[in-house]
């Protein structure tokens, strides 16, 4: 597997195409009056361009060439399907969600569009081929299951990044939080000689870093530009292509001594757990409450729970942010320790944020909904 540097390298890439192109579609998007205006569920407070997700595109472009031109990588282009059926895969969601910013689409099509993308990944080579059931056995996919779940798979991370795009900076620095930590890990099992030299996932989790970092000091509050669903759709796409790489084609059992982790498709449920939390909570919600329907919106997610409790809306994020980490932490533990037992120190530690979730605004009084900066703010997630 190619070297720390090679991957550090290809993220800086992927960050500064992303960073210097935010703007350019910024100004385009501007000028073409492609803006999203405050209403009663967004929580912003200026009319705000929502096409980062085109940035964020050439971001990915730009690192995929980086990651080509750069020999340590021959491994994976080798059999270059896989990554042509990736950017493939990433144009079709990212236009997706773009045509959405632009012009809303239904919520029909625009799951047409994930399954579309979902079938282009697979069909390219993408897609799970083992799993591992945790403490029974590995089962070996037939063609057509394989292609179902990782078709389910790249709906359900793409829909959960949507529904987490709710405040400025949340889905970016929760997506970065998340590749990071599952790039670690896929390095780790390189190390250990369970993933093949060929394998894109960690490349992938790199230039998902790199796209993130250089889309944030643009979209942290307050934001000058959104991802959109464009920008939404294409992280969950490459998070699912980077996760089906690496835990769905592990065979072997490793990541450290722990219990749980015996399954490496199960490690990005936990790095990803609270997007994925928020949107299985936000189903449950729909489904319970009479007259609303599964793909209606509202304001119960996790970031507008935080907003009512008083916290402002920097510190919403960076709470969100800390949950993330550390759910990321409980992965990464045992795998470079090699101790299972890591209920203890990130049990402390989930205490303490916990703790300081529910009681911080109480002895600090803050209007509910209104930013530390006095300004209500936020990204077009639903």
């Amino acid at each position: 597997m190619p070297g720390v540097l090679s991957h550090l390298i290809v993220a800086a890439v992927a960050a500064v195409v992303t960073a210097t192109a935010t703007p350019l579609v910024r100004r385009f998007a501007v000028g073409s009056g492609l803006l999203v205006a405050p209403d009663e569920r967004n929580v912003h407070s200026e009319p705000t361009p929502p096409l980062g997700g085109t940035a964020m595109l050439l971001g990915l472009l730009a690192g995929v060439l980086a990651a080509w031109m750069l020999g340590d990588f021959s491994a994976v282009f080798a059999a270059p399907s896989e990554m042509l059926g990736v950017v493939a895969a990433a144009v079709v969601i990212c236009a997706v969600g773009v045509i959405d910013d632009v012009r809303p689409l239904s919520a029909p099509a625009k799951v047409a569009g994930m399954v579309l993308s979902g079938s282009v990944l697979s069909l390219s080579g993408v897609s799970l081929v083992v799993l591992r059931i945790p403490f029974l056995d590995v089962v070996l996919l037939s063609p057509d299951l394989s292609a179902l779940l990782t078709v389910v798979w790249v709906v359900l991370l793409a829909n959960a990044m949507n529904l987490t795009d709710g405040l400025d900076g949340l889905a970016a620095g929760i997506a970065a939080i998340a590749a990071a930590t599952f790039f670690l890990y896929a390095l780790r099992l390189g190390d250990e000689g369970l993933l093949f030299d060929g394998n894109p996932g960690s490349v992938l989790a790199v230039i998902v870093v790199g796209i993130c970092v250089g889309f944030l000091p643009h979209n942290v509050h307050p934001a000058r530009i959104f991802m959109g669903d464009g920008g939404a759709l294409l992280l969950g796409l490459l998070m699912a292509a980077a996760t089906v790489s690496v835990g769905g084609r592990t065979e072997a059992a490793y990541s450290g001594q722990s219990f749980f982790f015996f399954a490496p498709v199960f490690i990005p449920v936990v790095i990803l757990g609270v997007p994925l939390f928020d949107m299985a909570f936000a189903v449950l919600r729909r489904v319970a409450t009479p007259g609303l329907r599964v793909t209606d919106a509202d304001k119960e997610h996790l970031h507008h729970r935080l907003l009512r409790l008083g916290h402002g809306h920097r510190r919403a994020v960076l709470i969100l942010w800390g949950w993330t980490a550390l759910l990321s932490g409980f992965v990464l533990w045992p795998t470079y320790s090699g101790d299972g037992d890591a209920i203890v120190p990130i049990g402390v530690l989930a205490l303490g944020l916990g703790l300081f979730t529910v009681l911080h605004p109480r002895f600090r009084a803050s209007p509910a909904g209104v930013t530390d900066s006095g300004v209500a703010g936020g990204g077009v997630g639903d």
